[in-house]
């Protein structure tokens, strides 16, 4: 296990789409290695999630958790959850405006529109093919996790480009009323 360094947005690994896991490969010492390092660095960045590109590592892999998250105190709770080559459908049309940051666009946030009810579908990490449904503020971190796989990364998806802000501004300014919609989000949709 290893904290690795995070790939910051340019850089060409993060443009470009991942690699499928050989489903045979999951349990493997290398593939279990990669969540380890994943889940490491992760944590140590104070991260919601992180794709495998952001360590260097091509594979369709991410993982997510949020706890007692400085980064993110308005986030529902999500308990640790490995991704293996996911795949993610939209169940309806509506929609949630979801201000977002990256631990790979570091200091800059911005509005994203994301579904809040999705269908998940991927491997856990002992293999085993998990499907759910993931509604309510939650689905909008797997979709920017996922767009990872995908060489997507959030500045991609702001149209509204007068929503870029730093984080310090976002804190200081923009947090207490984004948290009140995430508040109303989780009533009506839970996490």
């Amino acid at each position: 296990m290893a904290i690795r360094e995070i790939l910051q947005i340019g850089h060409p690994r993060l443009a470009s789409r991942a690699s499928e896991v050989d489903v045979e490969m999951i349990k493997s010492i290398e593939v279990q290695s990669w969540i380890d390092d994943m889940v490491d660095t992760m944590r140590a960045a104070n991260g919601a999630g992180i794709a495998a590109n952001q360590i260097g590592i091509p594979h369709r892999i991410f993982v997510i958790e949020v706890g007692n998250n400085p980064r993110y105190p308005y986030k529902p709770k999500i308990p640790l959850t490995v991704a293996i080559n996911p795949t993610i459908s939209a169940l309806s049309d509506k929609t949630f405006v979801s201000n977002e940051g990256c631990l790979s666009v570091p200091q800059m946030r911005g509005n994203v529109d994301r579904h809040v009810e999705i269908e998940v579908s991927y491997f856990d990490r002992n293999a085993n093919k998990i499907n759910e449904v993931i509604r309510g503020y939650s689905a909008c971190t797997w979709q920017h996790e996922y767009d990872h796989l995908d060489g997507v990364l959030f500045p991609h998806r702001v149209e509204d480009k007068e929503s870029f802000c730093s984080w310090h501004v976002f804190e200081e300014f923009r947090q207490a009323d984004y948290a009140n919609e995430v508040e109303a989000l989780v009533a009506q949709w839970g996490a």
